[in-house]
């Protein structure tokens, strides 16, 4: 497994997004901690929830006690493993995504996280999206007096722009450390986002990475689906013997040293193929192929 840098911390390149695990759809208990334990014995040190990842109008906190499950059962090294959690949004009963950046409801989230989790601090807290009722500053601020109290170690924002990012980092200095953007094949439109990253030594996390690989085919009506856009991430797995997803994962990693992709996964079979994504490495060729949709890469410097 290949490592980058978030922060101070050296991390798989490839994290795991834990999500699925406990959202519509998820697996049982079983099934989910052997996932997350899939991954760990597949060398990734990078796990990412949030409190907003449960049922509709369950109890806030699912995934993290997942999280808090698996680590606590796995029989290996955990000391390396970095959880980033999030606050900021709920799930009511009607399965809307709300938003709340309120500074008083992100601190309150956060010590709730802090429980779930059982560690003394968070090790990266992350504001799950900005709230266009609250000014974003005091929202970030809420960040600021939770590492000022030692509740979390880094601080991370997601979904935000480049204005954002800048804000972002004049308040809370270096111990900013990443950005979660959603960013993949099929949506492209936070390069910008991507690069200023790249420029402030941020890690660039995106979020369904897989987005128009995973759901496209050469054959078949999902042709019509994006077969046609993505072919070459097929063609390039062909080739090579491995899943597409593969494929585009090593792919992103190419994109910029700050790329850190977090694939969800929902089967052990799932996490162990995107974590071997860390050890592929395209050739000029086939990053020729597959530069035909991405465009150059970003680079630092």
């Amino acid at each position: 497994m290949r490592h980058r840098m978030l922060g101070p911390h050296r991390v798989s390149a490839i994290g795991l997004g834990v999500m699925p695990l406990s959202i519509e759809g998820h697996p049982d208990q079983r099934r989910a901690l052997a996932t997350v334990h899939a991954a760990l014995d597949s060398g990734v040190t990078l796990l990412d929830t949030a409190d907003s990842y449960h049922l509709p109008g369950a109890e806030p906190g699912h995934n993290e006690l997942l999280v808090a499950r698996a680590l606590a059962a796995y029989g290996g090294e955990t000391d390396g493993v970095l959880v980033a959690t999030k606050g900021g949004r709920g799930r009511p009963a009607d399965g809307s995504w709300t938003v709340n950046g309120d500074p008083r409801r992100l601190k309150a989230a956060a010590e709730a996280s802090l429980r779930r989790l059982g560690v003394e601090a968070i090790g990266l807290y992350q504001l799950h999206k900005p709230d266009p009722a609250v000014p974003f500053e005091e929202s970030v601020g809420a960040l600021r007096e939770l590492l000022d109290e030692g509740k979390i170690r880094l601080a991370g924002v997601s979904n935000t722009d480049v204005d954002q990012i800048r804000a972002a980092r004049r308040i809370l200095g270096d111990r900013l450390v990443s950005v979660q953007n959603q960013y993949s094949p099929a949506v492209r439109d936070s390069e910008a986002e991507l690069r200023l990253c790249a420029e402030l030594g941020l890690a660039f996390l995106p979020w369904s990475p897989l987005g128009g690989v995973s759901r496209s085919s050469l054959d078949g009506p999902s042709r019509m689906d994006g077969g046609a856009r993505f072919g070459a991430f097929h063609a390039v797995a062909k080739a090579r013997g491995v899943s597409p997803q593969r494929v585009c994962l090593a792919w992103l990693l190419t994109r910029s040293p700050a790329v850190i992709p977090i694939p969800g996964a929902s089967r052990p079979e799932t996490v162990r193929d995107s974590a071997a994504a860390a050890d592929l490495v395209l050739s000029a060729e086939e990053l020729e192929e597959l530069g035909r949709l991405g465009g150059a890469a970003v680079t630092v410097g």
